[in-house]
């Protein structure tokens, strides 16, 4: 089912919260941590193509730093801290977001119709908190909970992250719907059991049962989410 062929006399129904996703979903911070890696490993005099920056959207920071560090050694024989990778990282990332932060179309104005509406909403990323209480400061009130990265055990694909904000929120997973941009994202929302709808940005995210995906959250509003926590595909990406 696309937008266009949703039924409008059904009354509105509600999903018991959104669980947003932050890079690339509500923001366009995917390009500053490229940017970052690529300066990392160039300082070094090795390479970081745009190949292997994709690889690495939605990945939890940890995963991220050690796969830097492993091919900064491989390339140049230089060996590096992982855990000082990522806080490179996200200190470059912080810096880019506080000179200016690029909103998703459509994210900010999804968010707001949401809070209008009484649907509560967390921010659920693999960023660390330092740059996840950054970009929910530009949105006061909007994130009833923020779950950071650096405090799950487990980052996405699991689906440890989404469990523990439905969870703050004391909400069932079933009754929410997740909003992602990535395939690990996408993994971890549909692991905790929630009604995934993909926004994909950098990297495609492939059609699957039960999958709801757009183009663009422009075209997106609470009763479409809505009705994809009740159960409802929504896929306008295979529409073309």
């Amino acid at each position: 089912m696309t937008l266009s062929e949703a039924p409008r006399e059904a009354p509105v129904q509600l999903p018991a919260a959104v669980l947003w996703d932050m890079d690339g979903t509500l923001v366009d911070t995917e390009p500053h941590w490229i940017a970052a890696e690529t300066a990392l490993v160039g300082r070094y005099g090795a390479s970081w193509s745009h190949e292997q920056a994709l690889a690495l959207v939605g990945s939890a920071l940890p995963e991220s730093g050690r796969v830097l560090a492993a091919h900064v050694e491989r390339s140049v024989g230089v060996r590096l801290d992982p855990d000082a990778v990522v806080a490179e990282l996200v200190a470059a990332v912080v810096a880019q977001v506080g000179a200016a932060v690029v909103w998703r179309p459509g994210a900010l104005e999804l968010l707001r119709a949401l809070g209008a509406a009484g649907v509560p909403c967390a921010l659920v990323t693999m960023s660390y908190r330092s740059l996840a209480d950054a970009v929910a400061a530009m949105v006061p009130g909007a994130f009833a909970v923020v779950v950071a990265g650096d405090e799950v055990e487990r980052g996405k694909p699991a689906p440890d992250p989404y469990l523990l904000a439905a969870r703050l929120l004391g909400v069932s997973p079933g009754d929410c719907v997740v909003i992602e941009d990535s395939p690990t994202g996408v993994a971890s929302g549909e692991a905790a059991g929630a009604r995934v709808l993909a926004c994909p940005h950098m990297v495609p995210i492939p059609a699957a049962p039960g999958r709801s995906r757009v183009a663009s959250l422009a075209r997106v509003d609470p009763a479409v989410l809505g009705r994809i926590a009740a159960g409802a595909v929504v896929d306008e990406v295979a529409a073309g």
